[in-house]
């Protein structure tokens, strides 16, 4: 058994083998003059663990190209970050099922699938194979307690993320809650903890995924205005459309971090050993 990856997961398709204790393959990537893309894999093995995150076309296409290379093998997938997959319900006619129509085309020549805190674990249905979601709630937790933070207020952005919050906060037994919305006038709408303050506590925002950032960068105005110590924010998919990064920043969040699902800067922690202990289970 060998592990491979695209562009955009070399470093986490290298982490994993690390964990595993097996061979790493290299892959030469280049572009035709007209845009194609072009990849040739070396020493290939009768078992693979083909890792790409669809972070947007190309690295859609080079996945698929990946795994027709590795036709012939047993073929594991790991997608850490699926992209197309919030596209998962038909809202108008004439609209694809995007989500479904990713997970059909990369089932093909695969054998079984993992992928990570995807949007909507009903997605997995799509595809064609057995797929199987692994969530890094825990390792989110465990990296708080490296950040030597005195009595956390874990936050959920919203109500339908307190779940994955509470998942987190039961790492170091921390105080949880969710963010909640109350109108104070027609144009005024206050933010803040729904149960407990904010005043003189360090405050860590969790969530699956921060594209935009835009509520969690309202919200830590808010959270400091109510006397809050430090904002941390803290996500899996660390998307970071539009400058949501440089927003987060300039709205006083002290530090911003994701995992390597999107390889970014900001990818403090891995999701290397929980996928790894998944494939070997």
């Amino acid at each position: 058994m060998k592990v491979i990856g695209t562009e955009t997961s070399q470093i986490l398709a290298s982490r994993i083998s690390d964990a595993l204790k097996i061979n790493f393959v290299e892959v030469k990537f280049s572009r035709f003059p007209d845009g194609e893309l072009y990849l040739c894999a070396n020493d290939l093995d009768q078992e693979m663990i083909i890792v790409g995150s669809i972070v947007n076309s190309d690295s859609l296409i080079q996945l698929l190209l990946l795994i027709d290379a590795c036709g012939g093998s047993c073929n594991h997938l790991v997608v850490p970050y699926m992209g197309y997959a919030r596209q998962d319900k038909r809202f108008k006619p004439g609209e694809p099922i995007s989500a479904r129509a990713i997970a059909r085309a990369i089932s093909r020549g695969i054998d079984s699938c993992i992928t990570v805190n995807i949007h909507d674990k009903n997605v997995l249905s799509y595809f064609d194979i057995p797929a199987n979601d692994v969530s890094l709630a825990t390792d989110i937790g465990n990296h708080i307690v490296t950040m030597g933070l005195k009595k956390p207020l874990i936050l959920a952005p919203d109500d339908g993320a307190t779940t994955f919050a509470l998942q987190v906060a039961t790492v170091g037994k921390w105080d949880c809650d969710h963010l909640s919305k109350t109108r104070i006038s027609g144009d005024k709408v206050k933010i803040a903890p729904k149960s407990l303050s904010a005043k003189n506590r360090s405050i860590v925002i969790v969530d699956d995924i921060i594209s935009t950032g835009g509520t969690i960068a309202t919200a830590s105005a808010m959270l400091k205005k109510q006397g809050a110590r430090d904002v941390y924010a803290i996500c899996i998919h660390g998307v970071f459309t539009n400058g949501a990064y440089g927003l987060l920043k300039a709205a006083g969040i002290k530090e911003i971090i994701c995992s390597d699902t999107i390889e970014r800067g900001c990818s403090l922690y891995s999701a290397a050993s929980r996928i790894a202990d998944t494939l070997t289970q």
